[in-house]
């Protein structure tokens, strides 16, 4: 072949090279173009968190991707919460904007509202928010590409029931928030009624996922980078109901630490009778577990505890915390309470701030009795306590929260703790440096900014209210 000639070959199939290439480049722009952006805004607990992150997931497979400004998004989603009637409130509020949004400016804007309002007032919502394009309730999540086809096809949808939709949920992915902490579902639904909870009605009753499922969304959680991974359950440790006498959460526990890897585990939230002797012992065992128990009591009156059929007297709730208490030195406790419970006596609610120094309870969520359409407790209008009451009841319990939060930090002034570094800020010139215990305790100290995501043992010099401070060792 001649030089002429072979000059010519290259010349053309460089240049069919770069057509090809550009081909690719234009696809992959308008593929960008066409992207579709959604928003959703999370409500209430880590269940929801982890419900939003298996929804990003499923749009993914749509064509869209997520943003934090509501204003760009196609499609606006809110995921909500019904514990509280400031909760669903909020929900509400939102929508009614978003609504204002769709009318005059973009009436091609999706909106979806999901979670446990969804689920309780599904026969209401389309009623009064018209222009909401989707309502569907935690049952009906791994409905959601079916249900997106409908509404991007023009339809209005309600999509609530009260048997969980059954796919094959390990076809999806999840898009988990930017954080080192996996949120990682056990099981659903609650089968206690306490007199004042909504949950068993939004939730439903009490349902396991397989552990061998578990296990691989851990083990993926792992290998992508996550330094914890918690288990999630409206009563996370009652797990293994209707699996088998061999699935428990101990025994969950104890396969998963065998993961190889750094990392930690915990598991939130526990009734307090479902603690068997087991779990403690397996979160002995197991190294990756953190010493750390979330245990709602709701009321330091047995009467009352009664009346909220929480199946334990004060009594036998405090059993359980000092046999925790002796199994780990340094666990940390945290607890519920509510303030203002129908029927509830001045005599009660001082049993109530008693428990929380009888038992050295680390730090406890509180809220003010608020009651829930369907629940028994509701009903029982004629022993309501009055809003003022209630407000002044509650700022005394978080008063009483702050200063067990503040003795419980005191403990730990001169000792060592292993930190996951999971922030920084810059402060009068300095990187300062914020993570998590394994007892759940929250440290500040300085350091590099390039620890974040990094094991580091800190020793405490100082205890603040809500937080403690050290030095790196």
């Amino acid at each position: 072949m001649s030089l002429f000639k072979y000059i010519i070959r290259w010349a053309r199939r460089k240049l069919q090279l770069t057509a090809y290439f550009l081909v690719i480049i234009v696809k992959e722009v308008k593929k960008q173009v066409n992207m579709k952006k959604v928003y959703i805004e999370t409500l209430g607990c880590q269940m929801n968190k982890s419900d939003s992150e298996r929804i990003l997931g499923m749009l993914s497979h749509f064509g869209y991707e997520e943003t934090t400004e509501p204003k760009e998004a196609d499609f606006l989603i809110i995921n909500t919460c019904s514990i509280r009637q400031l909760s669903a409130d909020k929900a509400y509020s939102c929508v009614g904007v978003w609504g204002k949004w769709k009318k005059e400016r973009n009436e091609n804007l999706k909106i979806g509202f999901c979670g446990c309002v969804a689920q309780q007032d599904k026969e209401k919502l389309q009623k009064r928010f018209p222009y909401v394009d989707l309502v569907f309730g935690p049952s009906n999540l791994y409905q959601l590409p079916e249900l997106v086809k409908r509404i991007e096809q023009g339809e209005k949808v309600c999509a609530v029931s009260e048997r969980p939709y059954i796919t094959d949920e390990s076809q999806f992915e999840i898009k988990r928030a930017q954080s080192l902490n996996a949120w990682i579902p056990i099981m659903e639904g609650c089968d206690n009624f306490c007199t004042y909870c909504i949950v068993p009605f939004t939730r439903g009753r009490e349902r396991s996922r397989e552990p061998e499922k578990i296990i691989a969304e851990a083990k993926k959680a792992i290998e992508n980078g996550f330094k914890e991974i918690t288990l999630l359950g409206q009563n996370v440790d009652s797990y293994g109901k209707g699996l088998g006498e061999e699935v428990t959460l101990a025994n969950l526990l104890r396969e998963l630490n065998k993961i190889e890897g750094k990392f930690r585990i915990r598991f939130v939230t526990s009734y307090p009778t479902d603690i068997s002797d087991d779990l403690i012992k397996a979160v002995g065992e197991c190294e990756k577990v953190c010493e750390y128990f979330h245990i709602p009591m709701q009321s330091g009156s047995t009467t009352l505890l009664k009346d909220m059929n929480r199946r334990y007297t004060r009594e036998e709730y405090g059993k359980i915390v000092k046999k925790i208490r002796k199994a780990f030195e340094n666990v940390t406790i945290t607890s519920d309470f509510i303030a203002g419970f129908p029927g509830e006596t001045e005599e009660q609610f001082n049993e109530t701030l008693s428990a929380i120094d009888e038992f050295e309870l680390d730090y406890s969520n509180t809220a003010a009795y608020s009651p829930r359409e369907k629940t028994k407790a509701a009903r029982w209008v004629d022993k309501f306590i009055d809003e003022e009451t209630k407000m002044k009841r509650l700022a005394i319990l978080n008063e009483k929260n702050r200063e067990a939060c503040l003795k419980s930090n005191q403990k730990f002034v001169g000792k060592t703790l292993e930190i996951l570094v999971e922030s920084f800020e810059e402060k009068d010139g300095k990187i300062i440096l914020a993570g998590r215990a394994r007892n759940n305790k929250i440290a500040h100290f300085e350091g590099k900014k390039e620890l974040v995501g990094e094991f580091v043992n800190v020793k405490i010099t100082k205890a603040s209210t809500w937080h403690v401070a050290g030095e790196l060792e």
